[in-house]
């Protein structure tokens, strides 16, 4: 499996992500948004930050950066897109997943760990899961609170797209709402770092099966 990592400028979770899938053994690497061709990238991945500084609102310049037309043409292209905390706000940004995230219904920035349920264990990103179990994942964020408008997250629900839910919701998200898919299912985005929670020296290793699922999921496809 060969990985991108897309860094921003104000991205700060990029090295976190890249070292998270080296851990795993995919072939990953850092590629600057100035480039705009992903072509050989098995999976793209859009890491936390404050792309361009969160100006204007969270991920409205990151969208228009060069390597967003390559990310549209992966998706398109049926390749496996996962955006985090602010990769989750440009991937809404630039339309490739329904909704918006918006300020905390408590504004402020939030650091914390929370508890999430699987809310749909088949998926590439759930599959290593069980159907029951409940995880403890990072969040830092100041915008993840998910708002969609009513029929959306009907559909969000029908087609069961709601992949992670807040089990305590710290930010406000419509439906407890942590992380969905679109409707073909390879992409992805998610306000906590599971990227955050591989490691056995920070304590938390709940993020391990989340990398494990996809990585499932690209070797079974090969």
């Amino acid at each position: 499996m060969k990985a991108a990592v897309i860094s921003f400028p104000g991205s700060n979770c990029d090295f976190d992500m890249l070292y998270a899938l080296q851990d795993f053994g995919v072939d990953a690497q850092i590629i600057s948004a100035k480039k705009n061709d992903l072509t050989g990238f098995d999976a793209i991945f859009l890491p936390g930050g404050f792309s361009y500084g969160d100006y204007l609102r969270t991920g409205a310049i990151a969208r228009f950066s060069p390597i967003m037309s390559a990310v549209t043409q992966a998706a398109n292209a049926g390749k496996l897109i996962v955006g985090v905390c602010n990769g989750f706000q440009i991937l809404t940004e630039a339309g490739l997943l329904p909704g918006q995230l918006l300020m905390n219904a408590t504004p402020g920035f939030i650091c914390d760990e929370v508890e999430l349920e699987i809310a749909n264990p088949n998926t590439a990103y759930t599959n290593a899961y069980d159907n029951d179990d409940t995880i403890l994942i990072p969040i830092a964020h100041g915008e993840g609170n998910y708002f969609a408008d009513e029929t959306t997250l009907d559909k969000l629900e029908e087609n069961h797209q709601i992949v992670f839910r807040y089990v305590d919701n710290p930010n406000g998200s419509a439906h407890d709402i942590a992380g969905i898919m679109n409707e073909k299912g390879n992409v992805f985005g998610m306000m906590p770092h599971p990227e955050r929670a591989v490691d056995q020296v920070t304590g938390n290793i709940d993020g391990q099966k989340f990398f494990k699922s996809i990585l499932s999921g690209i070797l079974t496809k090969a």
